[in-house]
C-alpha cells in the first residue's frame, strides 16, 4: 500500500473502494451468517446429516466436515469483514466454494433430491440458482484479490493510526 493510500480518509476513497469495501463486507457478513446458523441456528447435527446426505464422504468424516465447514465459514467471513487476513481469508472462503461446487455438482449429478445444506435451513437444492450464485462468490472473490487492498480494513486503520 502507498503513503498515498494510507494517507487516503475515509471521505476520499474512490467508487471503486467503496464498491470494494461493501462486498468485502457483505460476503463476509453473508459467510458469518451461513456458519454461525448452521452452529447456533439449525445446528450442527443437522448440518452433518445434510452432508451425510450427498454421499461422498466417509460417516467417521461427516461430523468433523461439518464443524470444520461451520466454523470456517465463521472465522473466513469475520476476517473478510474487518480486512484482517484478507488474502488468507479470500483463499480459505474460495476453497470452500470451490468444494460447494463440487457437492452441489455430485448431487445434481445423482439427481439427488436432498437439503443443500447450504445454510442450515433445511431448504432444498436450487440447481439452477447454484449455477449463477456459486460462480458469483467466485467472480467477488477475484475482485477482492485484485483489488482488495485499496479497501480500509481494521488492520490498515490500525496502522494508519500509529503512524
Amino acid at each position: 500500500m502507498t503513503a498515498s493510500q494510507h494517507e487516503q480518509g475515509v471521505g476520499e476513497m474512490t467508487a471503486q473502494t467503496w464498491i470494494t469495501l461493501s462486498l468485502r463486507v457483505l460476503l463476509g457478513a453473508w459467510f458469518l451468517y451461513s456458519g454461525g446458523f448452521k452452529i447456533f441456528g439449525s445446528g450442527l447435527d443437522v448440518f452433518a446429516g445434510d452432508l451425510h446426505n450427498y454421499r461422498l464422504l466417509p460417516d467417521d468424516l461427516v461430523a468433523p466436515v461439518a464443524y470444520l465447514v461451520a466454523w470456517t465459514e465463521v472465522v473466513a467471513g469475520l476476517l473478510l469483514m474487518f480486512g484482517v487476513w484478507r488474502r488468507g481469508s479470500i483463499l480459505v472462503i474460495f476453497a470452500m466454494v470451490i468444494g460447494f461446487m463440487v457437492f452441489i455438482g455430485w448431487a445434481w449429478l445423482q439427481q439427488l433430491d436432498i437439503s443443500c445444506g447450504c445454510r442450515g435451513d433445511g431448504e432444498p437444492i436450487s440447481f439452477w440458482f447454484k449455477v449463477i450464485e456459486l460462480p458469483g462468490y467466485l467472480l467477488i472473490l477475484l475482485w477482492l484479490w485484485w483489488k482488495g487492498d485499496k479497501a480500509p480494513g481494521l488492520w490498515t486503520q490500525k496502522k494508519q493510526n500509529m503512524a
